[in-house]
């Protein structure tokens, strides 16, 4: 028991919109402060960390473009020492929780026995691209310049909207349960957030905008993909994306901007600093599919890591399956319910139930973690139990994390 491995802080900031408030706001800044906040939200001096472990994404975004080190210069900025090691890594929309794998991997191997795992994305830092200008500059003509956010895919697949949506046709899913999906998104995060139950996992941040020479600012507390003005008949009217037979801007998320972090140990190691773990990881497990099968990568995961820790489905209290679009949360449900309608239907009452990305927002490497700290305060607030959290990304990779509240 004392080897347990638990999470004793868990944070994250609101999840800006595209081009939003958090537009200005670089990456190494944004992983700063989550970093400092895991720690002072622990009560515990940031010396005790061993490891930080940081999903970061496409580093375009950041100012120093070639070799940022994101990882590196956030925790430098968040007052940890100097001589603490760190690594930037890139799983996509999986690497939130490939984060917290990686440093429970090195707390068992004994390398570590605290280590910060988390994340950050900021889309609308993406610059536009000027491909093979070094060697081929144009002497006459126009000069095209590359959005690298646009479908989002790659040189040699399908966008993954695309993919999600087929998939999600061939196991029975139409567009208008996406759609009815997405509408249940938004109407479950307004409440939630009305409720204030995202208080305990956010930290607001404060925004400050220019208007000529007069400096305004506001306190930003709510994730700016919300949409409080949706109906199932706005969101039919939609036009599907990039090819996609299903999947339209409504029951997708948007491009966000955000950041999250959690401190990880032994339970043993929480009592000697005087720690109260939030949650026990009981697993966290990796496993990747053929390329065009995102939408059924979280099953997959969360079929694994339930075997792995011998539990049933039955058993869970509450799941959270990341909206990366509501093609991929309502595939990998029916899957997992083994399309049997009535379990289906348990499992989706008990699925996202504050809301899923599509309201929230998707700030991809960082998503990871969310969902688990999300799933963390509502297991906390409903008594405890099991909960599992699944996540896909990048060409069919899914990671899934099994959690236990007292």
């Amino acid at each position: 028991m004392n080897n347990d491995l638990v999470i004793v802080s868990s944070v994250r900031t609101p999840f800006g919109r595209f081009g939003g408030s958090l537009k200005e706001w670089d990456c190494i800044d944004l992983s700063a402060i989550v970093m400092k906040e895991a720690v002072k939200r622990a009560g515990v001096e940031s010396g005790i960390v061993d490891e930080v472990l940081w999903g970061v994404g496409d580093t375009a975004s950041s100012k120093d473009v070639y070799t940022p080190v994101i990882a590196r210069q956030a925790l430098l900025k968040a007052g940890l020492p100097p001589e603490t090691p760190s690594c930037s890594f890139d799983k996509a929309c999986v690497s939130g929780i490939s984060a917290i794998q990686l440093g429970m991997r090195a707390i068992k191997s004994g390398e570590a026995s605290v280590i910060m795992a988390g994340g950050v994305t900021t889309f609308s830092k993406m610059p536009l691209l000027l491909r093979d200008m070094r060697w081929s500059g144009s002497r006459l003509g126009s000069i095209e310049m590359e959005d690298p956010l646009f479908a989002l895919g790659y040189k040699d697949y399908n966008p993954v909207a695309v993919d999600a949506g087929e998939v999600a046709l061939e196991n029975g899913i139409s567009r208008e349960e996406q759609d009815e999906w997405a509408y249940r998104s938004h109407q479950r995060y307004g409440q939630a957030h009305q409720e204030g139950k995202f208080k305990d996992e956010m930290l607001p941040l404060t925004i400050e905008k220019k208007l000529g020479k007069k400096v305004t600012s506001f306190e930003l507390d709510i994730d700016e993909q919300y949409r409080s003005q949706i109906s199932i008949e706005g969101l039919a009217k939609l036009k599907c994306i990039y090819g996609s037979p299903t999947v339209t801007a409504g029951n997708s998320p948007g491009l966000n901007d955000g950041a999250a972090a959690m401190l990880v140990t032994t339970r043993q190691k929480a009592k000697e600093l005087g720690l109260i773990p939030i949650a026990k990881i009981e697993t966290v497990v990796s496993t990747a599919m053929e390329a065009r099968l995102l939408a059924i990568g979280p099953s997959k995961a969360m079929q694994m890591a339930l075997q792995k820790v011998n539990l049933t489905v039955d058993d869970i209290s509450l799941f959270e399956i990341n909206e990366a679009f509501a093609a991929v949360t309502l595939t990998s449900s029916k899957i997992l319910a083994n399309n049997d309608a009535a379990k289906w239907d348990g499992i989706k009452k008990k699925l996202n139930v504050n809301g899923g990305a599509i309201a929230i927002g998707h700030a991809n490497t960082c998503s990871g973690t969310r969902i688990i700290m999300t799933l963390i305060h509502e297991l906390q607030r409903r008594g405890g139990g099991y909960g599992i959290a699944s996540i896909c990304g990048g060409l069919a990779q899914a990671d899934a994390c099994i959690v236990k509240v007292d």
